[in-house]
């Protein structure tokens, strides 16, 4: 049988034309979005299978920074659910010859494109897009604003390993300053009932942070008993322009997740991590490939969110 669109329930109207950031949406959208991707583990068996839902769409990819993992996601995403897609990348194109990004992403909606993946090392990009283009505009991570598919998709995980978010602690480790995943899940989570912990070296959680409604620790062990879910953040070596903390040998020692830690944690913790990860920094190997780690988990979780933001925003579009 082929599925169609009537086989697939929105729980709530869905009104955004762009997915910009999770800091604007309300707790019923986010729930929106979860609820179609398990719709969509139904439906495609856990990803494997393709569907003709959005037969006729084009998905452009403009990515602008290096990307493995999402990248890869959202052109598997579309071509499961029957869309064409278009991958763009900034060395060799006109970008070059001085065209300007937005010339650029018009150029390519000229094309017959409906849906735009973008991301960018400048926060703010997706939303100039958002401005110029007709087509609907997906933030595929901006700087270091957003990274909104990341958060929902860790989200996703924690709500189908613990059966909730509502009442959970969740500690975001590591490299905050610098973290376009930390500010999306921050908004994600708090807005979903549970409670956020910010934790890392001083020098790397930014003074402000308790304004978002986040709590702040600088030592792991004494939080780690409280904690539901930990989400171990990348030290983002390629943001930094100075020195953060001493030495990595020091930072995996105050703030890497490793066996011992895991011992000492409170029974069931989920142990995540964006990736790509260092490992011997955020977490060990016992951790990475252990028990408590739901990191591939994310990885196919990631699939699912991604078929349902562009499901949301072609059917927004009229498609």
């Amino acid at each position: 049988m082929t599925e169609t669109m009537d086989d697939i329930s929105i729980t709530a109207p869905w009104q955004e034309r762009h997915l910009l950031g999770l800091e604007h949406l309300s707790a019923e959208e986010i729930a929106t979005i979860l609820d179609l991707a398990d719709q969509f583990q139904t439906l495609t068996e856990g990803g494997s299978k393709k569907l003709t839902v959005l037969n006729g769409t084009v998905v452009a990819n403009l990515f602008f920074e290096n990307s493995t993992r999402t990248k890869t996601s959202f052109n598997i995403a579309a071509r499961r659910l029957g869309a064409d897609t278009v991958d763009f990348s900034a060395s060799g194109s006109s970008l070059s010859k001085g065209e300007t990004f937005v010339d650029t992403a018009l150029t390519i909606e000229a094309m017959g494109v409906d849906l735009v993946v973008c991301r960018h090392r400048t926060p703010g990009a997706p939303h100039l897009l958002a401005r110029h283009l007709k087509a609907g505009v997906i933030n595929a991570g901006d700087g270091t604003h957003e990274h909104p598919t990341q958060a929902l998709l860790d989200m996703l995980t924690i709500r189908q390993k613990l059966g909730r978010i509502e009442g959970l602690t969740v500690a975001l480790v590591g490299d905050i300053r610098h973290s376009r995943v930390a500010r999306s899940n921050i908004h994600g989570l708090l807005k979903l009932g549970a409670r956020v912990i910010v934790c890392g070296p001083a020098t790397l959680v930014p003074r402000t942070i308790t304004q978002l409604g986040v709590e702040v620790a600088y030592n792991l062990d004494e939080i780690l008993p409280q904690v539901d879910c930990v989400n171990l953040l990348r030290v983002q070596f390629e943001r930094q322009r100075g020195a953060f903390f001493p030495s990595i040998a020091e930072y995996a020692h105050l703030f890497g997740m490793n066996g011992d830690r895991i011992r000492k944690a409170k029974d069931g913790l989920l142990v995540l991590a964006p990736g790509p990860i260092n490992r011997g920094v955020e977490l060990t190997p016992e951790v990475a490939d252990g028990p408590h780690s739901v990191i591939l988990n994310q990885v196919s979780n990631g699939l699912l969110i991604r078929m349902a933001c562009l499901y949301l925003l072609a059917k927004k579009a009229g498609k």
